[in-house]
């Protein structure tokens, strides 16, 4: 089993950026897909950007796409997000999840992942 725990949440204006970062313990991260997904007040949780095992395949929502990086490091165990252009509907908790039975795509559905972070803030002001 792995755990999850994201940092590097805060506030930020519009047009800045943020980078998060996932860290995993118990199990290598390189046993897992893993992806990020967000929360808005109110809002069901969605799939924001996703990374197959190997680091070799990356798949975006398209309100992220062209502005948000998903990487990983398998050495250091962690995983990131690089956020830049934020816009105000960027706002919500940032989670970190990770999928031990995808191998051959990169899955967008909250179901998919059988392990969660705790999330991190991200507030994006005007």
């Amino acid at each position: 089993q792995v755990q999850l725990v994201e940092s590097g949440g805060g506030l930020v204006q519009a047009g800045g950026s943020l980078r998060l970062s996932c860290a995993a313990s118990g199990r290598t991260i390189g046993s897992y897909a893993m992806g990020w997904f967000r929360q808005a007040p109110g809002k069901e949780r969605e799939f924001v950007a996703g990374i197959k095992r190997s680091g070799g395949t990356t798949v975006y929502a398209d309100s992220v796409k062209g502005r948000f990086t998903i990487s990983r490091d398998n050495s250091k165990n962690t995983v990131y997000l690089q956020m830049n252009s934020l816009k105000p509907e960027d706002t919500a908790v940032y989670y970190c999840a990770a999928d031990r039975t995808s191998y051959s795509k990169v899955m967008e559905t909250t179901r998919a992942y059988e392990y969660w972070g705790q999330g991190t803030q991200v507030t994006v002001s005007s």
